[in-house]
């Protein structure tokens, strides 16, 4: 399976609205609950009044598009990066999965998956 490693530095942010998000943002990905609204965005666009905020964040991207009958790819990685105490924060959208990991943790994360027979 090929992934690719985006090339933003992301937040993951717990804001009150929507009205500070830059929708000209390539890449951000918004999620809202009955208790929270949450953002995922370039750390650069990080709105001015979150509630708060985790900065660090790489991104890789699951290549192609993923077809819902596939069963366990998110499984599978974050059990090999779970195994060797890599925490991620994942993101789906309709054609693919997003996997992501602090920045201090990116190289260890590509070295643990290629040797699982990924390819970046």
């Amino acid at each position: 399976m090929n992934l690719k490693i985006l090339n933003y530095e992301l937040s993951v942010c717990k804001i009150n609205n929507i009205s500070e998000i830059n929708f000209n943002d390539e890449l951000f990905f918004l999620g809202k609950t009955d208790q929270e609204l949450s953002l995922v965005c370039n750390t650069k666009f990080v709105p001015q009044k979150c509630i708060s905020c985790e900065n660090g964040w790489k991104a890789l991207r699951i290549e192609g598009e993923l077809d819902f009958s596939l069963i366990g790819i998110i499984s599978k990685i974050s059990t090999l990066l779970a195994i060797n105490e890599i925490g991620i924060f994942v993101v789906s959208t309709f054609n693919t999965d997003y996997i992501l990991v602090k920045s201090d943790s990116l190289d260890k994360t590509v070295s643990v998956l290629e040797k699982e027979g990924y390819i970046f």
